[in-house]
Order: structure tokens, then sequence, then C-alpha cells
């Protein structure tokens, strides 16, 4: 392994660490009926719509807000919230692979995530694998989304980390520009063979 002037890595969890999907759980509830499920999904609960909750918004707020708009879809909203883990699937094990190896080589890993405060803990009941990061920040905590610049520079100061000694995975294009722009070494995340040959690249594996 080439010396690397890395010292830490920061980690997206949503689509690089744990397979999130709203239609986990909506395919059960619209009965097979996808159509019908990716309409609701684009014009109810919409990703626009969730990453309000991302951004610190509490669920009974946004949900009631909702369920007033689309009175018709008042329990299939609920269930957003009410059975919300029932949307994660599986932890990726070869993402999970990696972080254990760049901790076993003396880096310092930790997770910068668009999350809601209030689904996160029970992200926690199901993914043990959160437990390898040295510290978690996420964005409802913070009531910041990336790509927000305030965000990773307030992820740099919890983590005590510089940026040009650090990288960045993440599965969104705009975050990793985002990140680019801050200063770290933005990896785009495909899949955890991609993202081993990024890492070999900056040296750290």
């Amino acid at each position: 392994m080439q010396e690397s002037h890395i010292t830490a890595g920061i980690f997206d969890l949503g689509g690089v660490l744990i397979d999130w999907n709203p239609r986990y759980l909506y395919r059960k509830l619209f009965a097979g009926d996808d159509a019908a499920m990716e309409r609701f999904l684009a014009e109810v609960t919409t990703p626009a719509w969730n990453r309000q909750m991302d951004g610190g918004r509490p669920f009974s707020e946004a949900i009631a807000e909702l369920q007033r708009e689309h009175p018709h879809h008042a329990e299939l909203i609920q269930a957003y919230f009410d059975r919300w883990p029932e949307m994660i699937g599986e932890v990726n094990a070869d993402a999970a692979a990696i972080i254990r190896e760049l901790r076993a080589a003396g880096l310092r890993v930790f997770a910068l995530s668009d999350w809601s405060a209030e689904t996160f803990p029970l992200a926690r009941r199901v993914a043990a694998e959160l437990e390898l990061f040295d510290n978690i920040l996420i964005s409802g905590e913070a009531r910041l989304t990336k790509p927000d610049p305030r965000l990773f520079a307030l992820a740099c100061e919890r983590f005590g980390v510089v940026p040009a000694e650090t990288f960045f995975v993440d599965d969104a294009p705009a975050n990793i520009e985002g990140a680019r722009l801050f200063g770290l070494a933005a990896i785009p995340f495909t899949d955890a063979a991609a993202l081993r040959e990024a890492l070999s690249a900056l040296g750290v594996l």
C-alpha cells in the first residue's frame, strides 16, 4: 500500500452502507400494483417531502399537513412513519468489510447522512454495523442537509478532521460535487468493488 496523506474517511449511509427504500413497505400496501405505488411515491410522499424530515421537520407535522392535502391517502401517509422500519433493507456487507479494513489500517471512520433524527434510532436497532463508526452526524440533528457546505463544516468540526486529509463517500452526485468543492477527497459510490479501487488509488487500502 502506498503512503497516503488521508487520515480519515466519512461515509454516507443510505445507498452506501444501508439499503433504504420506501418501496419495500409500499409494495406490500399497494398489493402488487406497482404503477399506483410509483404514482403515490412521486406525487404524495415525494423525495422532496422526505427531505423535509431529513432537515429536521417533525414527522407529525409533515404527515398532518400531507393528510390534509391528500385525505384519501391518509392511512398510507401515516404508514410512512408508523411502519418506517419496513423500508430498511440489507446492510451492504462488502461496504461494511471495507470500513472494518480501514479501521484496522488505523484510519478514523465517520458517517454523515441525510436522515431524520426521529427514525435514525430505529436504524440503529437493525443495523449493528453503525457501531463501526467513530462518530455519526445526521442531517436531522443538524437541521441542515447535504450538500450544504455548513453541514460539511459542522461534520469536520465534530469529527476533528481536516478536509484535505479526509475522503468522503456518497451515492448522490450533488453531494459528491458539494464535498469536492468543500475540499474533501470525494468518491462517488456505485458499488463496493469500485469503492475499494478508489480507496486503493488513495493509498488507504
